[in-house]
């Protein structure tokens, strides 16, 4: 059920609502009861499938482009979307950032980035941001 929690409560922090999943990663690391690979799975799957919501959210979003209270014009996409395509693709890797990182996933939905492209980067950068957060958990612990 610890997993689980984590899990939710990663998913919760993936979305745009705001949450720390980081802070209840580090009280389970501190209780030493439960596994460190388990632990990183859980937040990252559930970090991961947060950031989907928000990718689908963004497929569904861009569907109101031709509607006039978009507060967006169709030239000003198409320029983005360019640029994003371009360069942008593997700024997904950084979907794990506070404040930036929730809408990044969006607009990877906006812009109909191949989900297997979008799965794979952010999963790697959710991954290692949650490496980095056991790892200063533990010697956090380590330290008490």
């Amino acid at each position: 059920m610890a997993y689980l929690t984590l899990l939710f409560s990663a998913f919760i922090a993936a979305t745009l609502l705001p949450s720390s999943s980081e802070l209840v990663l580090t009280a389970m690391v501190a209780k030493g009861e439960y596994s460190l690979f388990l632990l990183w799975l859980s937040a990252t799957v559930g970090n991961v499938l947060g950031s989907c919501i928000n990718y689908w959210l963004g497929i569904q979003l861009i569907r109101f482009r031709k509607r006039a209270w978009f507060p967006v014009s169709d030239k000003a996409i198409d320029k983005a979307e360019q640029r994003f395509k371009k360069y942008g693709v593997y700024s997904l890797l950084f979907a794990w950032l506070p404040v930036i990182g929730d809408p990044l996933t969006v607009v990877g939905g906006i812009f109909k980035v191949k989900f297997t492209t979008f799965l794979l980067l952010v999963s790697l950068g959710k991954g290692a941001r949650y490496l980095m957060v056991l790892a200063f958990a533990i010697g956090l612990t380590n330290f008490i």
